[in-house]
Parts: C-alpha cells; sequence; structure tokens
C-alpha cells in the first residue's frame, strides 16, 4: 500500500503545481462574490469540475433560472460520459470503490488511469484509488485556500471574474492548437455572435450552446471525413 502510494503520489504532484494557482483564482473569485472557503470547498469536494465552478459562480450570483444550468452543466461535462467507457469493466471489479472512481473522473485523473503501466510492487485498484483521491483533495484544499486568501484581500478585486473568460480561452486555443479541423470552433464562434445579436448578452448563452450542438451533429459526417 506504502509503495502503491508513493506511486501515485509522485505521478499527479504535476496536477498539484497545476491546481494551485487555479484553485486560488477560484477561491477568491467567489469571496469576491459573497461566498465564504467553506463555499469554495464545498463546491470542490461535491462538484469536483473547475471549468464548471468558474461558471456556477456566474449561476450563483445572476439568479440563472435552473434549467438553463442543468442544460449547460450537462453539454459542459458530457466529455466525462465518454471518458467511463474504456473502465466500464475495470471499475465493476473494484467493488463499491466504483463510485466513488466514476465521481471523480475529471480530466486529470482520466489522463493518469490512461497512462498507467503494470509497476512492481504497485496495486492497480489502489493506485486508481489513490490517483483519485489525491487530485480530490489537491482541488478542494486548494479553492479553501484561495477563499481564505481572498478574506485577506482588501485591495479592490474588481475584473477578478475575466479569469473564467481566460480560463476558456486558454482551453479554446489548447484545443486548436492541435486539432486537424476548425470548423467546430468557426460554428460556436457564429452561433454566440447571432445569439448575442438575436437574444441579449444576458440570455445568449443557451441557445447558442443548442444550436452549436445541433450543428456539430448534423455536420458529423463533414467532421469525421476531415480529421480522417
Amino acid at each position: 500500500m506504502k509503495t502503491t502510494f508513493r506511486y501515485a503520489l509522485r505521478r499527479s504532484l504535476p496536477i498539484l503545481l497545476g491546481f494551485v494557482p487555479l484553485g486560488l483564482a477560484y477561491g477568491v473569485l467567489m469571496r469576491s462574490a459573497g461566498y465564504n472557503f467553506l463555499w469554495s470547498g464545498a463546491c470542490s469536494f461535491f462538484v469536483l469540475a473547475g471549468s464548471l465552478q468558474f461558471l456556477m459562480v456566474s449561476f450563483l450570483t445572476g439568479a440563472m433560472p435552473i434549467a438553463t444550468v442543468a442544460v449547460m452543466a450537462l453539454l459542459l461535462n458530457s466529455r466525462h460520459i465518454f471518458y467511463g467507457l474504456p473502465f466500464l469493466e475495470k471499475f465493476r471489479a473494484f467493488g463499491p470503490w466504483r463510485y466513488y472512481l466514476i465521481f471523480g473522473l475529471s480530466d486529470e485523473v482520466f489522463s493518469q488511469h490512461c497512462d498507467y503501466r503494470p509497476t512492481p510492487g504497485v496495486d492497480e485498484k489502489w493506485s486508481f484509488i489513490f490517483s483519485t483521491l489525491l487530485v480530490h483533495v489537491y482541488w478542494v484544499v486548494s479553492t479553501i485556500a484561495g477563499g481564505l486568501l481572498g478574506a485577506l484581500i482588501r485591495f479592490d478585486t474588481t475584473g477578478i471574474d475575466f479569469s473564467l473568460t481566460a480560463l476558456f480561452i486558454v482551453i479554446l486555443l489548447d484545443q486548436m492548437h492541435g486539432a486537424d479541423v476548425r470548423l467546430p470552433a468557426a460554428l460556436a464562434a457564429a452561433s454566440g455572435v447571432v445569439c448575442i445579436l438575436v437574444f441579449g448578452a444576458a440570455n445568449f448563452i443557451l441557445p447558442s450552446l443548442v444550436i452549436t450542438s445541433a450543428g456539430l451533429m448534423l455536420l458529423r459526417p463533414r467532421l469525421e471525413r476531415e480529421a480522417a
């Protein structure tokens, strides 16, 4: 067990380094919105979805309809459905722990699971469990620290909510950098602009997501041919 834990810890440390600045930003953002470190920690513990949590700040402060929140959460995190497919049989063999492993299957945990290689002295099941648990702890602790830091900040934090926009810009640029087909990004941009003009800045997100998703489904055969 000790060897397995050290193995999981060593592999997860780079994730910790990435989580610290992002978690601090989220905690400070929550604090600036009027929610203390306990709220930051609770959201991280129960939601465990970084990009959705940043978006949730606007949900909490903007009185957004629950239906809109539910649809956006589903669309934003639908990729996790596909993450779980390769591990269905493996997780089933892990007994009750499979429920926690399913819950904790974030982007970072998924990459660690996929990169696992049999190693002498390392138990595969507990390697998966420890990896998931460590990443979960890293995120919760980082966001709590951000909430505590936010309570100490005395200067004007106006504009810190741009961290959400910056996060999605970085994700977009990273996706486009490695993508062979950029039509989905163009479609999303076009639908966003049109929906802002039609529905206004306060109500454009949900219709834009629906139009983009429908367009991608219709264009799927073409996209698959171009990506081949």
